[in-house]
């Protein structure tokens, strides 16, 4: 039996989660340290929610980068961006209450699409995949990691790669993507997480940097106003909005609740919103729609929900590699509650927010 009592819990925890039917993974190219994989492995094999639970434990020690939380588990290992669809047709996805850090974005024909971040916890299995958007590599460079997609148009490849990001692509037969059996295509390639961090390069194998910053008193309750719900419009087909449910933000679709593969509602520690420019480019996608924009970089309106609580703040973004800063109204600091976070990006114009 383990010795030790966090070591007891984790065998308590038992498997969470339940797996879809893969094919056999070819062998996988050695990149991370042994003790990291190990580490991976033994979290992604407890299942992302327990394992979640044990990870938001008080312990001693240093902190997840991408949380905030105190960790005894080795942090050296790279992050993971993966991107992450969300039409009607990948409901429920797997894999997202994993995520450290999920940010939400517009794409063709109002529907949004996620990058999703892994790096505390590494969950079994992770899907719908997806290809990329040209507001990716702003999004996940800050990270200096490994970037995970089923394909996409060149240019935002060879963008995703510009930025020093280390590019996984189905398409491009990197290891570690699989097609379920029980959804039709292109809503049926789901990933290895653990495959796709062991084909790590030299020069990916360091721990990402903090891309905020946490408070055991968050700016939200320290010098927000208190708020149950927010509400907001992306588009005129996706409204996501989050609950409080006192302890944490809960998702929906709309009016319907969201959960996971599992049936775990979707769920989060802290909502960052991001008003943001969203554009045209010239690209189309395969249907003859405009490929749309994110703009991010720059500075604009943000608010930030934590606690049941809610601060209008600013966001600043100077480059591509730089993280999003947060900063309230007289310049200070915005800090998070440490935990998990959502980051939607808003449009300006026809998007809107609410909090009440």
């Amino acid at each position: 039996m383990p010795s030790s009592p966090a070591a007891r819990r984790r065998v308590a925890a038992g498997k969470g989660g339940k797996g879809r039917r893969t094919r056999r993974r070819r062998t996988q190219r050695p990149g991370l340290s042994a003790a990291a994989l190990v580490a991976l492995l033994v979290l992604g094999g407890l299942g992302y929610q327990s394992a979640r639970a044990d990870l938001e434990a008080p312990t001693s020690g240093p902190t997840w980068p991408l949380t905030g939380i105190p960790t005894s588990v080795p942090t050296n290992h790279p992050a993971l961006a993966v991107k992450i669809e969300n039409s009607v047709d990948a409901r429920p996805q797997t894999g997202l209450n994993a995520a450290d850090i999920v940010w939400e974005q517009v794409v063709e024909g109002g529907i949004t699409r996620f990058v999703a971040v892994y790096h505390s916890t590494i969950p079994p299995e992770i899907g719908p995949v997806r290809s990329v958007r040209p507001m990716d590599p702003a999004i996940a460079a800050p990270l200096r990691g490994l970037m995970a997609f089923s394909g996409g148009q060149q240019q935002y490849v060879d963008a995703i790669a510009g930025t020093g990001l280390q590019v996984l692509s189905n398409d491009a037969g990197a290891d570690g993507f699989h097609r379920t059996q029980d959804r039709r295509a292109p809503h049926n390639v789901y990933a290895d997480p653990s495959a796709l961090l062991a084909q790590a390069d030299a020069t990916h194998q360091d721990a990402p940097a903090a891309q905020f910053a946490y408070a055991d008193q968050p700016t939200a309750m320290a010098d927000g106003s208190a708020a149950t719900t927010l509400a907001l419009t992306l588009s005129g087909v996706s409204s996501p909005q989050w609950t409080w449910s006192g302890d944490r933000w809960l998702r929906a679709e709309g009016s319907t609740p969201s959960v996971d593969a599992a049936g775990a509602p979707l769920a989060a520690t802290n909502v960052v919103v991001l008003r943001v420019d969203v554009v045209r480019t010239d690209a189309l996608d395969p249907a003859g729609n405009p490929v749309p924009e994110t703009v991010l970089r720059g500075s604009g309106e943000a608010l930030v929900a934590s606690g049941g609580h809610t601060v209008a703040a600013t966001w600043t973004k100077n480059a591509a590699v730089d993280p999003v800063a947060l900063t309230t109204t007289d310049g200070d600091p915005v800090t998070l509650a440490p935990g998990t976070t959502w980051v939607e990006l808003v449009p300006n114009g026809s998007g809107a927010v609410s909090a009440g």
